[in-house]
């Protein structure tokens, strides 16, 4: 890991090195002048894409962080990295790509920072891997950075109801159920992403955005603000402005990424009823920030945080709809004066969150958003960690939205997402049944690919919460129903979810924290006798190369976990 706190000016070494001329040279052919290299250097690392409409309006945001940089002293450059679609990568070899790509954001920014020497950085990003990819590199590098989130989308509407992208997902079930027609599956497709911003609902994007603002690194308030808001712009600006504060003030990362900062995240994700994708995300950015904090950790937080944000996917709201309550400080400043937040962490502002709080209004009256902390949706977060003899390492369970807290069925075994979902689509998956997917975890995936098709199919065949889904994959932010993913080990490693077999009996407890198997000692060691490790499904490329490094779920998949 790169630790960079005693080089306050890394650019001098361009300015004032050995290589001063043809280095200064290259820098005036893209307009610096003498003066700019006196200057800090502010790399703006944009995430913009057209690729999807998180990211399509990112171009506009990093010009206005770049102006912020640069009315407050500094010499700012933008420089692009890449971003995966993982709702148009849904459901097809594509979402292999998909969490990969956030070790790509990550090296791809840290190389670049740290190549031209940059000073600092204002990291923008949209869909779902670029806020924790833009995060690592940012907890990697350790130097002054500010991350802004490039907002939500606005909802859909037909026929006078909010739609999302998990609105099409779901109507795909209710289209091969015979619910739907053509002409309305149509309809849904062409309202349901109506511009730019990322995924509606507290799905991974958002969540992710919610955490990194609890975590201290975003400007307040910027996690909620919709994509579309003339605001985003100014906040934008703000960034820009407040990284050369944070070099001024010799404040840098890895002081506020403290132990108690991601305590405050994983509050915030429970208090929302947030996407199990932050177990990952968390954990990674924990470990490139040189923190300890694991999957058991969202546990011990898990325990006194109620959830009370009625948000999709398993409740009403969107994002916007917080926004205009209030907003994700709202929120916060709630939790805080029940003592559920450190306050006392510092803040890209340089300030507390208590001190950022004080100045935030609290949730307007009369609202339906957010529930009291004294009658909450439940009593405790709906991110669930479970452990047993098919996850000794540990699985996520997303409980929001759920009546029941026990299932138990027989297991039908799938070795892949599409011969699951052939099973769906003959009907041969029916109220009752366990429905394991394996074999798609971060090395056997390989890239642990989210099941949102999968879960979206189930609840459009009226199965929510009848059948359970058990998978050592992941799962969008927009899956609902009794889903349990991140089992580790993954079956490509020999972890016991390889030996489960078709017609075993599984049993899911929530309360208990527990996901079991029945099965004999002396069946269950036949069973793993006989097993024969997989090959590797690709030999060359970015596939192969993560296959090969990639960590274990609990561990945050990371790539650079084992370097010794």
């Amino acid at each position: 890991m790169t630790h960079n706190k005693d080089l306050r000016i890394r650019s001098k070494v361009i300015s004032e090195g050995v290589n001063r001329v043809p280095n200064r040279s290259m820098l005036r052919a893209i307009g610096f002048t003498d003066e700019d290299f006196q200057k800090p250097m502010i790399g703006i690392a944009s995430t913009w894409s057209e690729v999807t409409p998180c990211n399509i309006h990112i171009d506009q945001l990093a010009e206005q962080a770049k102006s912020g940089a640069k009315d407050q002293g500094g010499a700012p450059m933008i420089f692009n990295t890449i971003t995966v679609s993982d709702g148009i990568s849904m459901g097809h070899e594509g979402m292999h790509y998909s969490l990969p790509s956030r070790e790509i954001i990550a090296d791809s920014i840290e190389t670049v920072t740290n190549a031209e020497r940059l000073d600092g950085v204002v990291a923008i990003g949209g869909c779902d891997k670029t806020t924790p990819g833009c995060m690592m590199a940012i907890a990697r590098m350790n130097i002054p950075s500010v991350y802004v989130y490039g907002g939500t989308i606005k909802p859909g509407k037909l026929d006078g109801q909010d739609i999302d992208i998990v609105s099409s997902f779901e109507a795909v079930g209710q289209y091969h159920e015979g619910s739907i027609d053509d002409k309305q599956l149509h309809k849904v497709e062409c309202h349901a992403c109506p511009g730019a911003g990322a995924c509606g609902g507290m799905y991974t994007a958002n969540t992710m955005a919610a955490a990194v603002e609890a975590l201290g690194m975003s400007i307040p308030g910027s996690s909620s603000t919709p994509a579309v808001e003339n605001y985003k712009e100014e906040e934008c600006r703000q960034a820009g402005e407040t990284v050369l504060q944070l070099l001024e003030k010799g404040i840098y990362p890895r002081d506020i990424l403290t132990k108690e900062a991601f305590e405050n995240a994983v509050t915030v994700v429970m208090a929302l009823g947030g996407s199990t994708n932050a177990f990952l995300h968390l954990t990674a950015i924990a470990h490139s920030a040189g923190v300890d904090f694991t999957v058991d950790d969202f546990e011990i937080v898990r325990k006194r945080v109620p959830h009370i944000a009625d948000l999709k996917p398993s409740g009403k709201y969107v994002m916007e709809d917080l926004y205009e309550i209030g907003g994700v400080p709202a929120v916060m400043k709630l939790l805080l004066e029940h003592g559920l937040l450190h306050g006392d962490c510092i803040t890209v502002t340089g300030k507390t969150i208590a001190e950022n709080l004080a100045q935030c209004p609290s949730l307007q009256e009369g609202q339906q958003v957010i529930k009291t902390l004294e009658e909450p949706i439940k009593p405790t977060g709906p991110l669930v960690l479970l452990k047993g003899n098919l996850a000794p390492e540990g699985a996520v369970a997303k409980m929001s939205g759920q009546t029941i807290t026990r299932f138990e069925g027989t297991a039908k075994v799938f070795n892949s997402e599409a011969e699951a979902t052939e099973a769906i689509v003959r009907n041969d998956i029916q109220a009752g049944d366990v429905l394991v997917i394996r074999h798609v975890g971060p090395k056997g995936g390989p890239g642990m690919p989210e099941m949102l098709s999968i879960t979206a199919m189930i609840v459009g065949k009226g199965l929510g919460g009848k059948v359970a889904l058990i998978t050592d994959g992941r799962f969008s932010g927009g899956s609902h129903g009794f889903v349990i993913g991140h089992v580790a080990p993954e079956a490509h490693v020999g972890g016991p979810i390889a030996f489960l077999a078709t017609g075993d009996c599984v049993t899911i407890d929530s309360e208990t924290q527990e996901i079991n198997f029945d099965v004999s000692e002396e069946e269950y060691e036949r069973r793993k006798k006989g097993w024969v490790k997989p090959s590797m499904k690709y030999s060359t490329g970015a596939l192969a190369k993560y296959a090969k490094l990639v960590s274990s779920s609990a561990r945050g998949a990371v790539t650079d976990w084992d370097m010794e």
